[in-house]
């Protein structure tokens, strides 16, 4: 105790060092009107890619640079096994031939359509087993 009966100078500070951060947090726990505050909103855990959908994304863009003309490469360059390019080929041989009949949007329509049909017919009982490039 000091000389006039009070804490000690240090003391007073250490008091004080220890009390103010937890004035400060809760002053911040209200609304300035004193209610309590809204929640934290929450976060949804992404959910990973189905094969399929992965399929289909892969394919749907590759399709849409060959019908362009934008691309050259093997199936494997462009991250694709051989099943899937297999895929990608009667997509875009079918985005060709809308295009000539029907114009480019129908062409991207149909292609992603194709995609989706024979990506998810491709992927519905699962990967197929015979390696990661059929």
């Amino acid at each position: 105790m000091g000389r006039r009966g009070g804490p000690r100078p240090g003391v007073r500070f250490l008091v004080l060092g220890l009390a103010l951060p937890v004035l400060l947090y809760t002053a911040g726990c209200t609304g300035p009107d004193g209610s309590a505050p809204s929640p934290a909103p929450t976060t949804v855990a992404a959910q990973p890619t189905s094969a399929a959908d992965l399929c289909t994304k892969l394919v749907g863009y590759w399709s849409r640079r060959m019908l362009a003309g934008d691309t050259y490469g093997d199936y494997q360059s462009m991250g694709l096994s051989h099943g899937q390019y297999q895929i990608l080929m009667d997509v875009v041989a079918a985005g060709r031939s809308a295009r000539q009949r029907e114009g480019v949007d129908a062409a991207r329509r149909l292609m992603a359509r194709q995609a989706r049909t024979a990506c998810t017919a491709r992927y519905r009982h699962g990967a197929p087993s015979g390696g990661p490039w059929t």
